[in-house]
């Protein structure tokens, strides 16, 4: 099978996996669960519960306790997304090739799912303390489970939160109210925290559940930084290079809203080197785990040359 197709199977694998924590929409808040799945089912390229169950198995994980991490962090993502596209962030109609939640259901709704979306994600990675857990040989009984799934809902919850994904949203926000020329190292910082963040916390989890020690659980973490701002970078290349049909949403969006991005702080020749150069970077760290995962590294690589 070759990479794409393997890739087309994994990827309908983790759909069927995330798909089963959505809400059903029935009761009196129907519209509310219509909404949220909705944003859920838009599609996209589920990446954070790819690399999430990708790292996992690296590290020898396995067993089902890892799937409802997989819908709690793509659950976050969603809902970071509806928020981002409202018209008091980017304000965007388009996203994944359909109308976004707000141009659906309405700002209210919209907010309303995005923070039904946050709540759903911490109750689904909950249901993993039913499901127990993996340990590495040096870990006692006490240790196992119970701590691991605790350990892997605190660098979720760290990373979504006011130290990760919502801390660089804020900055950007702030950034932008202000008209403030942002300067490489407070760009980074947004690009670290509001995208960098959970694919971090994906590769970490990933490990995490897997019995993987702190050395380990780091390293991904280090590897998640660099795919996350190749990924971030990637993004910004796309929005002034690429078209609707094969991004999805509107191109020049960036520039519309008057908003600064990696291109416009550093030019475009110079962010493709530096996508290369974080990609190779975290290809390093993952070719020195001892069990390797080729499927993983060649996705890695499919980040630097994606078109949407």
């Amino acid at each position: 099978m070759d990479f794409n197709a393997d890739l087309q199977a994994r990827v309908c694998a983790v759909e069927e996996v995330i798909k089963k924590y959505l809400p059903k929409e029935e009761g009196f808040q129907k519209s509310l669960l219509e909404a949220m799945n909705y944003s859920f089912l838009a599609g996209g390229k589920r990446l954070r519960p790819l690399l999430m169950r990708e790292c996992y198995r690296m590290f020898g994980g396995r067993g089902e306790v890892i799937e409802p991490f997989m819908a709690a962090q793509e659950m976050i993502h969603t809902y970071s997304l509806v928020h981002d596209d409202l018209p008091a962030m980017d304000n965007d109609l388009y996203r994944r090739g359909r109308k976004t939640t707000h141009a659906v259901y309405g700002e209210a709704m919209a907010i309303l799912a995005g923070d039904g979306l946050l709540n759903l994600a911490f109750e689904t990675a909950c249901r993993a303390f039913s499901l127990g857990g993996q340990a590495s040989e040096r870990e006692t009984k006490r240790e196992r489970g119970a701590e691991r799934i605790g350990g892997a809902m605190t660098i979720l919850a760290k990373k979504a939160g006011i130290s990760g994904m919502i801390g660089g949203q804020a900055v950007d926000v702030e950034a932008e109210k202000r008209k403030l020329r942002l300067d490489g190292e407070k760009l980074l910082f947004i690009h670290e925290h509001k995208t960098a963040a959970l694919i971090q916390s994906a590769m970490m989890i990933g490990a995490y559940l897997a019995g993987a020690d702190k050395e380990s659980v780091a390293k991904m973490e280090k590897a998640g930084y660099a795919i996350g701002i190749a990924f971030q970078i990637q993004d910004d290349i796309l929005d002034i290079t690429s078209t609707l049909e094969e991004l999805g949403k509107p191109v020049g969006s960036d520039e519309k809203n008057d908003k600064l991005t990696y291109v416009s702080v550093y030019g475009l020749e110079r962010s493709k080197q530096d996508v290369e150069k974080l990609s190779r970077e975290a290809l390093e760290i993952l070719r020195d785990v001892p069990e390797r995962n080729e499927f993983l590294e060649e996705l890695v690589v499919s980040l630097i040359n994606r078109k949407k």
